[in-house]
């Protein structure tokens, strides 16, 4: 057996690459069987199985190895980019598995999961804002740009302009597919980010499949579905869903094949990718709900059976704290709960949906604790066996004992508790409230029905955006 050194340099190369770039596509190709497809068979291909999570870990190896064969990187560079998200992603995946250095600018509505595990590959992040558009010294490739000129040695992904973008799809993901349909397919439904899914998938179909519906799924407040139809379009408005959507054409997206095109809110978006968790058992990200919705309407209004293809575009473990989060969806009207009409109506957390952590009398300060610190929380209401509120538990109580003495925290919460506690009853009128959180971080709401929970000044400052929005 030869040693690596008495290897040709090209096999040493292909030996000393990561292994873990093999395990980039060749990704499952699923038929959704639990939802209404109307007289369609549908497809759901599970990009969320590529190693970094995403469809977008193709274009991350396809744009860094062109760079690399243009000479455009070199050992010791910089790859930087401008993200939502799972671009980023794909990007820190491939390019520390080479051992480059990664920059990435990303808005500041990409989730907190997304953000620490860019960290945790060892990417630097400089998040910015998302309220703002093309021009803006803020927006996030405008500020990438800049980046790109002011350090030494980097690399500009540019996905919006890169042509390895949509070679990917044309070369690896538009053959997958049609190799697992068994050359029997009649729609594509997909967004448009960046535009390299719908433009390589666009390419090889023209010469396998002439003919064949390309669908888009665009975000309500995306200019892209007008473009589509009108040949123009208005200012774009704003959406929660991530990844998907745009204010602009991107220069790269070809939408010339573009049949159909579906305008998805986020409300529908954001409930079809739960509905798709439970009845399929996937986990995917928001716009996975946009493709998933769209592709649901195209297959419902067909007259025919037709074989149609869609994406889970991520994994949507990257979306707990807001897709699967009950208290983020309610908190942006994305989620309907029971309206009452008073004070209850701010609570982000109410206790009648069990949303509320709390302790017992009777629990240890250490049980106290650890769920402040595990629900990052500062205050717990202490609530008794018929969940009456019978005092509250702050940092401070917590600390007047605990700084002589660590043992106090197997003392009873009932000896550390403040009892004096003042409530609002639910239909107390909004200066009462104003005047007591004046007074402290929260207001207790409160009466002889039980504890509802806290008001934040937070909670009524979102209350307030939502009246004059």
């Amino acid at each position: 057996m030869s040693s690596p050194s008495s290897l040709p340099s090209d096999a040493r190369r292909e030996q000393a690459r990561p292994a873990v770039l093999d395990l980039i596509g060749n990704t499952p190709l699923l038929p959704v069987r639990r939802l209404d497809t109307g007289p369609c068979q549908l497809f759901l291909k599970l990009e969320s199985q590529n190693p970094g999570g995403s469809i977008k870990d193709r274009i991350g190896l396809s744009m860094i190895e062109a760079a690399e064969r243009e000479g455009l990187i070199r050992p010791g560079g910089t790859v930087l980019e401008a993200t939502a998200g799972n671009t980023g992603l794909g990007l820190a995946l491939v390019a520390r598995a080479k051992g480059y250095r990664v920059v990435l600018v990303v808005p500041d509505k990409m989730s907190a999961e997304k953000v620490q595990q860019l960290k945790a590959l060892g990417a630097e992040i400089h998040l910015t804002r998302s309220d703002v558009g093309k021009g803006h010294p803020a927006y996030y490739q405008d500020l990438a740009a800049k980046l790109a000129g002011e350090i030494p040695g980097a690399w500009y992904a540019d996905q919006f302009n890169n042509p390895a973008n949509p070679l990917a799809h044309e070369t690896t993901t538009g053959p997958e597919i049609w190799q697992q349909v068994g050359h029997q397919l009649d729609a594509v439904v997909c967004g448009v980010g960046s535009g390299g899914t719908i433009t390589g998938l666009t390419r090889f179909f023209a010469k396998v499949r002439p003919g064949l519906d390309m669908v888009l799924a665009d975000p309500a407040g995306s200019v892209l579905k007008d473009y589509v139809e009108t040949g123009a379009f208005g200012e774009a408005g704003s959406w929660a869903v991530e990844g998907i959507g745009e204010d602009f054409i991107p220069p790269i997206a070809d939408l010339s094949g573009v049949r159909r095109a579906f305008e998805v809110t986020d409300e529908e978006s954001f409930a079809t990718a739960r509905e798709l968790y439970r009845a399929e058992g996937i986990l995917a990200g928001s716009s996975t709900g946009t493709l998933l919705a769209a592709a649901l309407r195209y297959c419902r209004e067909q007259t025919e059976p037709k074989r149609v293809v869609s994406f889970v575009c991520d994994t949507g473990t990257r979306y707990l704290s807001k897709v699967y989060s009950d208290a983020w969806m309610f908190d942006q009207g994305l989620l309907k709960r029971k309206r009452f009409a008073d004070l209850r109506d701010l609570i982000a957390r109410p206790a009648g949906e069990g949303a509320v952590v709390s302790v017992g009398p009777d629990d240890t300060l250490l049980t106290a604790f650890s769920r402040m610190r595990q629900a990052d929380i500062s205050q717990l209401p202490v609530l008794d066996e018929q969940r009456r509120l019978v005092g509250l538990l702050d940092e401070s109580d917590l600390l007047a004992g605990l700084h002589e003495d660590p043992r106090h925290f197997r003392h009873r919460v009932a000896d550390a508790m403040n009892r004096a506690v003042t409530t609002l009853a639910p239909d107390a009128p909004l200066p009462a409230l104003i005047a007591q959180l004046k007074t402290g971080l929260v207001a207790v709401i409160a009466d002889e029905r039980g504890f509802h929970g806290f008001v934040t000044r937070f909670d009524l400052l979102n209350h307030l955006r939502k009246t004059l929005a």
